[in-house]
C-alpha cells in the first residue's frame, strides 16, 4: 500500500513539472532563418503546426462495383 502511495506521489510530481510558457529559442540561439519566398520568419507555433500535406484527410470513397485491376508487372508471386 505504501508503494502505491509513493508511486502516485511520483507520478503527480512528474505531471506537475510540465511548462506552460510560450516556446522560445534557447539562450544564445535564434529561430531558423526565414525561408526564401516567405514574407516573414515563422513563429515557433507556426513551425510546430503540421502542414496539410503532412496530415492528409482520409478519403472514405466506398467501392460501389467491382473493377478489373490493371496489370501490375511488379505483382510477383512469392518465391519458392
Amino acid at each position: 500500500m505504501r508503494y502505491h502511495g509513493l508511486a502516485a506521489l511520483l507520478l503527480l510530481s512528474l505531471a506537475a513539472c510540465g511548462s506552460k510558457q510560450k516556446l522560445r529559442p534557447a539562450m544564445g540561439e535564434s529561430l531558423p532563418v526565414k525561408p526564401q519566398m516567405a514574407t516573414q520568419t515563422p513563429t515557433p507555433a507556426e513551425l510546430l503546426t503540421p502542414q496539410p500535406i503532412a496530415r492528409p484527410e482520409r478519403v472514405n470513397e466506398v467501392l460501389r462495383r467491382s473493377e478489373e485491376r490493371d496489370e501490375d508487372r511488379f505483382d510477383l508471386p512469392p518465391p519458392g
